[in-house]
C-alpha cells in the first residue's frame, strides 16, 4: 500500500489494512458546487484551482460506484437573509481570507439556499447521498454526516474536493477526532495555492490519516479482500 508521508510517496508497512477496507468505506466529496467553481465574475467564493479536478472526480466516482462504495456529496447551504453567516455571527473566513485575496465581489451571496451557487458541479447519480446543511468549514458541523456514516457502518472516509487547506483539512481533523480512518486523495483535492495545499497534506499525513493517489487506492480496493472493521 502506497501513501505520502510528509510529501514523500512510500510503501507502508503492515497495519494499515482498515484504511483500504472498501466494505466499511464511503467517499465524502466536499463543496464541489457553483459557489466555488463558477467561472464568472460574480462567483461568491472562487476556488479556480478546483475546476481542473471536476472531470477527474467524476471519473473516480464512476469507478467507486462500480465497486459498490457509497458516495456522499456535502455542500454548504445558508439560509436566506444572512442569519447563518452574514447578518448573524459571520464566519471568520469572511474577515481573514480577504486580507490575502482582496475583496471578494458578491461574497454575501455565497451558498444562499435556492441560488445557483449551491448547485453541484460534479455529478450526482442515483444511490448517492447529498448532505446540504454544512454552514461552516467542517463537513461534520452542523450536519448529520456522522449520523449517516454510522448508520451505513462506515469506518473509513475518503475525502475529495476543496479547499485542501480549509474544508478538506477541517473534515480530516473532525473525522479523525470522531475515530474514523481518514484518506485524503492527493490528486483529487485542491487548495488555496500549492504552498497551502502541500502544508495541509503534510499535516494530514503526520497526524490524521493517509494521503494517497486515487489510482493507488482503487488498486488496493480491487486487489484486497474486505476486512472486518476494528471493534470499538
Amino acid at each position: 500500500m502506497k501513501a505520502y508521508v510528509y510529501g514523500e510517496k512510500r510503501d507502508l508497512p503492515a497495519g494499515f489494512e482498515t484504511f483500504s477496507d472498501r466494505a466499511h468505506t464511503a467517499i465524502v466529496s466536499i463543496d464541489m458546487h457553483e459557489g466555488h467553481l463558477a467561472d464568472t465574475p460574480d462567483c461568491p467564493c472562487p476556488a479556480p484551482r478546483a475546476r481542473e479536478i471536476v472531470a477527474p472526480i467524476d471519473a473516480f466516482h464512476d469507478q467507486v460506484r462500480a465497486l459498490g462504495i457509497p458516495i456522499i456529496h456535502v455542500k454548504t447551504v445558508l439560509r436566506k437573509g444572512g442569519v447563518d453567516d452574514v447578518k448573524g455571527v459571520p464566519s471568520a473566513w469572511r474577515l481573514t481570507f480577504p486580507l490575502y485575496v482582496g475583496e471578494i465581489p458578491n461574497a454575501d451571496e455565497h451558498a444562499i439556499e435556492g441560488s445557483r451557487w449551491t448547485e453541484l458541479v460534479t455529478r450526482v447519480e442515483p444511490g448517492d447521498h447529498v448532505v446540504d446543511t454544512k454552514k461552516r468549514l467542517s463537513v461534520f458541523y452542523p450536519t448529520d454526516l456522522d449520523f449517516l456514516l454510522r448508520n451505513m457502518g462506515v469506518r473509513t472516509v475518503v475525502l475529495d474536493g476543496g479547499f485542501t487547506d480549509c474544508c478538506v483539512l477541517n473534515a480530516a481533523f473532525d473525522a479523525s477526532n470522531l475515530n474514523y480512518r481518514v484518506v485524503v486523495l492527493r490528486d483529487l483535492v485542491r487548495g488555496t495555492n500549492t504552498e497551502m495545499e502541500d502544508a495541509a497534506l503534510k499535516m494530514v499525513s503526520l497526524h490524521l490519516g493517509l494521503v494517497m493517489d486515487s489510482a493507488d487506492l482503487l488498486a488496493e480496493w480491487r486487489e484486497a479482500a474486505p476486512v472486518a472493521a476494528a471493534a470499538e
